[in-house]
């Protein structure tokens, strides 16, 4: 039987090759994968048990109703959109979600407040801080770069965000050479 299901914690790219290679080994048919969500055919209620143990010994956990799919499924687009810099995001927040998931933002981000206690909009913005860690510690690009991979208006709003979210400006970030990023899957 072909069903999908939604995965909890699955974040990036590492997660979808475990998944990937788990699953060949146990003999499960994956059909497609993407962040938070694989579609595969289940046998038997054994192949099921099976995929439970796999997401359980990798941190990674089913996510059965259908509000907190929603929820992972807001969390998964944001992270998408990250992945590919710079960011391409030309229309609202609310408008890109609304059209990437088919769905009344109004009563999405309602939802997502109530399950995760932040709105999505400030869920994003801890994404986005978390995205800027990351090139900080990379070297390659200066702060004016940064903000514009990230789609700042200017390198002010950028700097004050960033102080808002971690306490520290982005020079003394950089000078420590600290690594206290925080994994996507524990952002909230």
């Amino acid at each position: 039987m072909i069903k999908d299901f939604y995965i909890k914690n699955m974040v990036c790219d590492r997660c979808i090759k475990v998944l990937q290679d788990e699953l060949k080994e146990k003999e499960i048919e994956l059909l497609e994968i993407e962040l938070g969500k694989i579609k595969l055919n289940i046998q038997d209620s054994e192949d099921k048990t099976i995929l439970i143990s796999i997401l359980e010994k990798n941190g990674f956990s089913l996510i059965d109703s259908p509000e907190k799919q929603l929820v992972e499924q807001v969390k998964m687009e944001l992270i998408k959109l990250l992945q590919q810099l710079p960011l391409d995001i030309d229309r609202k927040l609310s408008v890109y979600l609304e059209e990437k998931l088919q769905k009344d933002y109004s009563k999405t981000s309602k939802l997502f407040s109530i399950k995760e206690g932040i709105t999505i909009e400030r869920y994003f913005i801890k994404l986005k801080i978390e995205k800027v860690k990351e090139l900080v510690q990379n070297q390659e690009y200066n702060f004016t770069e940064i903000g514009q991979l990230l789609n700042y208006s200017n390198i002010n709003h950028l700097s004050r965000q960033f102080k808002t979210e971690t306490g520290m400006s982005l020079t003394n970030y950089k000078a420590q050479q600290r690594n206290d990023r925080s994994s996507l899957d524990r952002i909230i």
